[in-house]
């Protein structure tokens, strides 16, 4: 009898799909992804693509009710309604990084060595996919907001001003960005009345003829947004919140979307800790330490790959005492717009908040 074995490719495939889950799951954003339109951050594939090509997610708006339906008493031909569609084009990059593994055992195989690395690597793979979402997150019309110039957050704030929201009222909004930003004093924090207000913002924004930005459904009919916070915004809600807490865990048990240990949910919402999350003082005569605080509904972002990870092995090797090691993908990640590169694009599925958040 002749057994059967498993080749090297195979078996190096299958521990490229095992790595490639984890540091996903390990990133915090699991859980918020999907194929579906549904979903939080929408992920999309196409293996065809090559660095530098871009894949496309289509937004499709909602038919417009203001008029009426047709009543039967005019031709129907003629008289269709257009569809609002768009689409959100993501450039693939390359992503990669190594490490070498001193091997003592001249005879150690190619999976001795990418276990070696397996741990270390699979961080790192996180913590570059973790630090892209964030920078999505706070992206300003796809330019990233440390980058954006005060010419690009104004057009960013013009173009959402029905889905930002400055400190706890809507009445510190302006045209300027900066102005607004210094609009925000020191009890502006993060509270259960700003998540709530920040959710209707969120509800009553338009977007191509629809009804507000979606929210995440699950069950029958249930809907929820996700709130994604740094860890000082989060400490403020979470004393704000001392008196419903419980209450408000009970609830939250049953939403796929609420993690338990680094969430709370008010109103509909989850909200969910983010330690990386960076904020920044604004610019006021006495300045303010700000955080800004991520509504998310259906479709905020997307990731979208062209190559899932995989390990790569070098080639030199010092006589076989160094063995290198890495990891190797290509995929993008960006917030989507409607709009996609003009002055008056929209945030597709998201709120924006700033909030007061001193450090301890």
């Amino acid at each position: 009898m002749t057994n059967t074995t498993i080749s090297t490719a195979v078996r190096a495939k299958q521990w490229d799909n095992k790595l490639f889950m984890e540091y996903v799951r390990a990133s915090r954003f699991k859980r918020y992804m999907g194929s579906g339109e549904n979903s939080i951050i929408q992920v999309k594939r196409d293996l065809t693509k090559k660095k530098g090509d871009a894949i496309t997610v289509n937004l499709i708006g909602a038919l417009d009710a203001a008029a009426g339906a047709n009543d039967g008493t005019t031709s129907l031909v003629g008289n269709e309604k257009a569809l609002p569609n768009d689409g959100h084009k993501i450039t693939v990059k390359v992503v990669r990084d190594a490490t070498v593994v001193n091997m003592e055992e001249e005879q150690a195989s190619a999976f001795d060595v990418r276990e070696a690395g397996r741990t270390a690597l699979k961080d790192l793979a996180m913590r570059y996919m973790k630090n892209d979402i964030i920078t999505a997150l706070g992206s300003i019309q796809g330019v990233p907001y440390g980058s954006a110039t005060a010419t690009n957050l104004n057009n960013w704030t013009v173009a959402n001003s029905d889905r930002v929201l400055f400190g706890d009222s809507t009445a510190n909004y302006n045209a300027t960005f900066a102005t607004a930003l210094n609009n925000v004093t020191s009890t502006m924090k993060l509270s259960k009345n700003v998540v709530s207000l920040l959710k209707r913002l969120a509800q009553t924004a338009k977007n191509a003829n629809g009804e507000g930005i979606r929210p995440f459904t699950y069950g029958e009919d249930e809907e929820t947004f996700v709130l994604f916070v740094n860890s000082y915004a989060y400490r403020d809600l979470k004393i704000d919140l001392e008196t419903v807490h419980e209450n408000a865990r009970e609830r939250a048990k049953t939403n796929p979307l609420f993690t338990g240990t680094t969430s709370l949910y008010w109103d509909g919402v989850v909200i969910r800790e983010i330690p990386e999350i960076a904020g920044f003082n604004n610019t006021a005569t006495t300045p303010v330490a700000c955080a800004p605080v991520y509504l998310c509904g259906a479709q905020a972002l997307a990731v979208a790959w062209a190559k899932e990870l995989m390990t790569t092995l070098r080639k030199e090797d010092d006589y076989g005492f160094q063995r290198g090691v890495g990891f190797f993908e290509l995929r993008g990640v960006e917030k989507i717009l409607w709009g996609q590169g003009s002055t008056s694009a929209k945030d597709w599925g998201m709120a924006t908040g700033f909030v007061a958040a001193a450090a301890d």
